[in-house]
């Protein structure tokens, strides 16, 4: 009987390879292993084992496993359920799932391995001066890997040189796994045991009393043996003692010391004196009610108002669930958040917390991935960005998604183009757990759902403490100009509160949804303006830098000092970002201290955490950012938020611009007033009237819900109608526009629902490829899976037109 198994490899190939496998390999392997498989000529892949099973492929002939990585499966069988269903629903391939959900270090690459063949005659005169290196370097040692070749030869591309010694049958190339995760060793000395009675130690003082400082070490080893009782690593011995690594080299050559390594966490968070939460009458209800609504729904939203203390209520909800050694799941929108909640449920929970997202490195993801599959005590509370969605839970009991309105937690490339919240619920589904999704202004499907009684609802109306919520202004930007009130681009009423504020110590947000200095830079001579060659958009100005980039493909190039076209030195800029807005406050307010936080001053690994830390510390006084301060972060002593310009958000080509818009300036507004002190908020617009900034300024979540949904109900959209986006893109602007034509005419042959395109996107070519998009709205009446059928059947079929080939298609289910 053959034994055969279904490998996952992390391609973009839509479906599952068979490897055969001998009967021992076959009752040793589990659904969830590694095994590294041959693929194409002569690559090896980690492939993961999706089942076992006698059938022999019927297309091809079934190649053997290189060898087998894991002793035990790294990924759960729910896991796998998970992302078939991610792979079917989003519509991806189930090895787009699996390269995006496992950490990069634990796919082991295959490097590839030089060796000289020993039957290969070398006739050196027919060698070129790089091939003689080459040969002579592998006389002198078996094998070399690429890299090592590359410093040989002192060249980039070795590839024609190693193809060239190929063909003329003087080397071979071999294929071998190399695996990325190293754990962390930290070195540790202890005595030799022979020094551990008095004499010995006496002999040996004796020994060393013309080495100073070796004695000196020893002592200083001996004091911290009495204080710490535990082992003592080099480090803290050196610091402790002031010694130089040489001084510890010498008494380990000696024999004195001896040096051993243990394996650590490269993240842990210490143990602390833990807190108990306690909640106010409001926050008591609404966790009662929760508790009531679980009862009957795995889903329950609590909409409470910003600064109403909903993580208050999520700790309670967890404090309850740790005791019967379940795991919890903490979903962020983004990675900022995440440093101060972790701060927060240390204060509860101790080490008891761990914390997964892009920013930590390849081996510490591995080492979460890992204690959250051991269901370590470590790791029983994960917090997250949406990457945190795929780790291995062995007894997940509660997800909480908290800002769950958010549009990053939304993947928007590469595949698989997932919605964590979406994806969570299923994967509550899976593991029979509770989930808790947590909005001060819930997205309108999911309240749509609430009030629909497809989840449970519970309100909280009321600020924690004695805050309360703040006083909102509008000021009317087109009155200002014109009876001069303005100054840059405040206006005096908003830098009349900025000054009272400052001098009573209190701190101010400013929200500006721009980044850079301004978005364009204009010849006032021919009007002309600088675009990216490769995109189809103007350089944003970046003042710091003095250069002007795009924020699609990166392109930059330094300012220049005249007009390209007509040679004018009249260059000005139009609109404003966040760092002309630092800029003019320096000036305004040149003692005070002012930060800017957007994606330009957030790059690294702790940037978040040390500007959240000094805003919170109140060293700076004023804080200018873009969206990221929006997101639930919590500071006591901010007393006034300034929104720049709220139009910008207002007008963006978007059936979703008016939720998003008062869900930003709502979120933006929470951020004022946290403590006893009332807050105010002020809004500069140009349009003081419009309906979605009235709603916000009353806090009105109701009209505006009920607004909406009349709106995307005459206009076929969500939660009315599903939608999938199909992006084509290629850099033949003809080719494109006659390949989108064909599929748009099929797809709307094929179906009676409204397709709508092909359509220019407002940046229509990104990286010199152009772009059209087709839209596929799908009632509710009609069966979602059989209509994702027929377009994958038509997809397949467009793939099959030879001149179409080329053009590439993104599909994106539930793309808002």
């Amino acid at each position: 009987m053959p034994f055969f198994i279904e490998v996952i490899l992390p391609l973009s190939l839509p479906q599952t390879f068979t490897y055969r496998v001998s009967e021992a390999e076959f009752h040793y392997l589990k659904p969830g292993m590694r095994v590294a498989v041959p693929f194409g000529k002569s690559k090896f892949y980690t492939g993961l084992v999706s089942s076992l099973h006698h059938n022999q492929p019927n297309l091809y002939e079934a190649k053997e496993i290189h060898q087998i990585i894991d002793e035990k499966p790294i990924v759960t069988e729910i896991q796998l359920q998970h992302w078939n269903w991610i792979a079917s629903y989003y519509m991806c391939t189930i090895g787009e799932v699996f390269k995006s959900a496992l950490p990069s270090a634990l796919m082991l690459e295959s490097e590839t391995v030089i060796s000289a063949k020993k039957d290969g005659f070398v006739d050196e005169a027919q060698l070129s001066d790089d091939e003689y290196l080459l040969v002579e370097a592998l006389n002198q040692q078996s094998s070399l890997k690429i890299q090592e070749v590359i410093s040989i030869l002192n060249k980039k591309n070795v590839l024609p040189i190693i193809q060239s010694l190929l063909s003329k049958n003087i080397i071979s190339l071999q294929e071998e796994m190399v695996e990325e995760y190293k754990p962390k060793l930290v070195r540790y000395i202890r005595l030799f045991s022979e020094f551990n009675s008095n004499e010995k130690l006496e002999e040996l003082l004796l020994l060393l009393k013309n080495a100073q400082k070796q004695k000196d070490l020893i002592l200083s080893y001996f004091q911290l043996q009495a204080s710490e009782r535990k082992p003592i690593s080099v480090k803290k011995l050196t610091d402790f003692s002031g010694a130089t690594s040489a001084v510890v080299k010498a008494l380990i050559d000696k024999q004195i010391f001896e040096e051993y390594y243990i394996q650590e966490d490269r993240v842990s968070f210490s143990d602390s004196e833990k807190d108990k939460v306690v909640l106010n009458d409001y926050q008591m209800k609404a966790f009662n009610e929760i508790e009531s609504a679980f009862a009957d729904k795995d889903v329950c939203l609590l909409h409470g108002v910003t600064a109403s203390g909903k993580t208050e209520v999520y700790i309670k909800l967890i404090e309850n669930l740790l005791e019967s050694g379940q795991q919890i799941l903490y979903l962020l929108p983004e990675i900022a958040l995440t440093t101060q909640l972790v701060s927060r449920l240390i204060q509860y929970f101790g080490n008891k917390v761990a914390v997964f997202h892009s920013k930590y490195s390849n081996n510490e993801r591995v080492e979460v991935w890992n204690q959250v599959l051991n269901s370590d005590d470590k790791a029983q509370i994960v917090i997250g960005a949406r990457s945190a969605l795929f780790l291995p839970f062995q007894n997940l009991g509660f997800i909480v998604i908290d800002e769950e309105h958010e549009q990053t937690f939304k993947q928007t490339d590469p595949a698989p183009r997932y919605h964590a919240r979406d994806a969570a619920i299923v994967l509550g589904n899976y593991h029979k757990s509770k989930v808790l999704l947590g909005s001060a202004t819930p997205s309108i499907e999911t309240y749509f759902n609430a009030q629909n009684q497809k989840y449970g609802l519970v309100e909280l109306n009321q600020r924690f403490g004695n805050a309360v919520l703040p006083d909102i202004q509008l000021v009317d930007l087109k009155d200002c100009y014109f009876r001069k009130k303005m100054n840059g681009h405040f206006s005096h009423s908003l830098l009349e509160t900025m000054t009272e504020a400052l001098s009573n110590g209190e701190q101010i947000i400013l929200f500006q949804n721009r980044r850079g200095y301004s978005p364009v830079i204009e010849c006032m001579t021919c009007g002309h303006v600088p675009q990216c060659p490769q995109c189809d958009v103007s350089l944003t100005y970046h003042k710091y830098k003095n250069q002007l980039r795009c924020h699609y493909c990166g392109y930059s190039m330094a300012k220049p000092n005249s007009c390209h076209v007509c040679s004018s030195i009249d260059l000005t800029s139009k609109g404003f970002g966040t760092e002309q807005i630092e800029m003019e406050l320096n000036v305004l307010f040149p003692e005070k201290k002012i930060a800017r936080m957007d994606q330009d001053t957030t790059r690294g690994k702790y940037a978040f955490e040390k500007l959240i830390d000094s805003f919170k510390n109140r060293e700076i006084d004023i804080l200018v950012g873009t969206q990221m301060l929006a997101k639930g972060l919590d500071f006591d002593n901010v007393s006034l938020v300034g929104i720049l310009n709220a139009d910008s958000m207002l007008y963006y080509p978007d059936f979703r611009a008016f939720e998003r818009s008062f869900q930003m300036m709502t979120q933006v507004s929470g951020r004022a007033g946290r403590s006893e002190r009332k807050g105010k908020v002020i809004i500069q617009t140009y349009n003081p009237n419009h309906n979605t900034i009235q709603q916000v300024t009353m806090n009105d979540y109701a009209s505006m819900y009920k607004e909406q949904l009349y709106e995307r109900k005459i206009y076929h959209y969500p939660p009315y109608f599903k939608l999938i986006k199909l992006t084509l893109k290629h850099k033949d602007f003809e080719k494109l526009k006659e390949g989108s034509m064909w599929l748009y005419q099929v797809l709307q042959q094929q179906f009676d629902i409204p397709v709508l395109g092909p359509e220019e996107p407002p940046v229509s070519r990104i990286r010199n490829e152009y772009i059209r998009t087709i839209l596929i709205k799908i009632p509710q009446e009609k069966s979602l899976a059989i209509t994702k059928k027929t377009i994958q059947k038509i997809l397949n079929s467009f793939g099959a037109v030879a001149q179409y080939r080329a053009i590439k298609v993104a599909i994106n289910v539930d793309f808002y």
